[in-house]
């Protein structure tokens, strides 16, 4: 891809950037339209959102990103929801970015920047939303496929799955999905990632800090289930604090962090489902949480 303008594009206003998406919800995915692009499924306090364009290796287009992000702010409002669970149809988790739209941009770089402010959005939606994500990844998880897995709070796959950061292959440096990867492993296993464009196995992803469990295959969905049964069972007013401090102190220095830390200790311990917790804990009992 050719490169565009070297200044920066202006900053593309909310309005320009959200389009209607499609997201459904119920409590059996096979009730869905088959085009709907992504899927919900609610069990247990636990929401399943699957990417569904299998047939086109579930490429985050800008419709695809927009379902997405209602998605994510449907289940932020919805009280019921505790755990998260980011799943896929058909061959690959996410091929990253729709290539034959960013062609199609061309050269505008107002609209290829929309593009990527919205894929940014995205990513950072995924770690402000109240509950844990768990990313499930099936299969090849690829550029910004692969910047959505570093993204997630947790990342479960089968050992089958690959990842990669590809775009040094066609000319077109992976720099966003560089931010969440560099943030996740160490500098330079994500230096040979995006310099060489080559895949790791699943293993070679739980070394370097990719993803938390490389499972059998036939194991996932079992695996991923647990997981996400035993974070829904905890407080989620507690979950909630948890995610937001660990964004929030992780990039502060060790002092500012723990002056933060601190003060969030402080008032989680003024909660009524840390008064309960505690109290459940001396007697011997197991807790009620109320979620305040």
């Amino acid at each position: 891809m050719n490169a565009v303008d070297s200044a920066p594009p202006e900053p593309i206003a909310e309005s320009s950037l959200r389009q209607s998406a499609q997201v459904l919800s119920t409590s059996a995915v096979s009730a869905l339209p088959e085009t709907a692009p992504v899927l919900r499924r609610d069990e247990d306090g636990i929401a399943s959102l699957t990417l569904n364009r299998p047939s086109a290796r579930n490429a985050l287009s800008m419709a695809m990103m927009e379902a997405l992000l209602d998605a994510l702010d449907a289940v932020d409002a919805d009280r019921s929801v505790k755990v998260v669970v980011l799943a896929a149809e058909g061959p690959a988790f996410c091929a990253g970015h729709d290539l034959k739209e960013l062609r199609a941009i061309g050269r505008n770089a107002e609209g290829l920047g929309a593009i990527f402010a919205r894929c940014s959005q995205l990513m950072q939606r995924l770690q402000s939303i109240r509950q844990p994500v768990i990313a499930k990844v099936h299969a090849m998880a690829t550029a910004a496929g692969c910047q959505l897995v570093a993204t997630a709070d947790l990342a479960i796959a089968a050992e089958t799955a690959r990842f990669a950061t590809p775009g040094v292959n066609i000319g077109l440096f992976c720099s966003t999905p560089m931010v969440a990867l560099t943030r996740n492993v160490g500098r330079k296993q994500a230096m040979e990632m995006l310099l060489t464009g080559e895949a790791i196995d699943a293993a070679a992803a739980t070394r370097f800090g990719l993803i938390n469990h490389a499972v059998p295959a036939a194991e996932l969905d079992a695996a991923v289930t647990a997981m996400a049964r035993r974070i829904a069972s905890k407080s989620p007013l507690t979950l909630a604090i948890g995610k937001e401090a660990f964004y929030a102190q992780v990039e502060r220095s060790t002092a500012a962090a723990y002056d933060y830390a601190a003060a969030v200790m402080t008032r989680n311990m003024l909660a009524r489902d840390a008064q309960e917790g505690v109290g459940a804990f001396i007697d011997k009992r197991e807790p009620t949480w109320t979620g305040c």
